[in-house]
């Protein structure tokens, strides 16, 4: 299986790596930044490493020829319908929420704020609109009282998602397919970017 990494910082390359456990031919990897330790990663492995023109999408000129899957892992770009359509099997990424609850950037923190006692991580399917594709895979996990999103997040949320793409990859490997099942669109909520409103 051929795949194309779009993805930044330390879960991109522990996802990086995990592929490569998988037995998956690692194609292409595309960052928004030259510098990021995945294109460093990729670059020592011998693979080749291409840079966005726009850090906030992913175009079908960035996606490796005969790709069947494209994975993101700590992108916060948008991938075009074209380069999903440059994907045999499109596109999959890791959300660390049970989707469609916090859907958005900062699902860790809402899932904090909100006193939620279980928290939890998607693979869905990529599409136009944020979070909202098919999902191929979840698992939920409780949250230690008291606990801050970062620590939920390297306890817990990270290594969840590790699992689930190694899930789902497996799958895609010996089904030539990907489970999908429709996100339920009456349990949506928003999960916003909590940075403070600049005055």
């Amino acid at each position: 299986m051929r795949i194309t990494l779009v993805g930044s910082r330390h879960f991109g390359v522990t996802t990086f790596d995990m592929l490569r456990q998988h037995g998956v031919d690692i194609v292409r990897v595309v960052v928004a930044d030259d510098d990021d330790r995945l294109a460093a990663a990729a670059r020592a492995a011998g693979i080749g490493v291409v840079m966005q023109a726009d850090p906030k999408l992913v175009t079908a000129s960035e996606i490796a020829p005969d790709t069947d899957l494209i994975v993101t892992a700590h992108s916060h770009a948008r991938v075009s319908r074209e380069a999903l359509h440059a994907a045999r099997l499109g596109g999959i990424g890791y959300h660390p929420s049970l989707l469609p609850r916090h859907r958005g950037l900062a699902a860790v923190e809402w899932t904090i704020k909100a006193g939620d006692p279980i928290a939890g991580g998607t693979i869905y399917h990529l599409a136009d609109r944020m979070d909202s594709g098919a999902i191929a895979a979840q698992d939920w996990v409780f949250v230690r009282k008291g606990e801050t999103a970062r620590e939920l997040w390297e306890r817990a949320l990270a290594p969840l998602g590790q699992r689930l793409f190694g899930e789902v990859i497996d799958y895609a490997k010996a089904h030539k397919a990907l489970p999908a099942k429709p996100q339920d669109e009456q349990f949506a909520t928003q999960a916003p970017s909590l940075s403070p409103a600049r005055h």
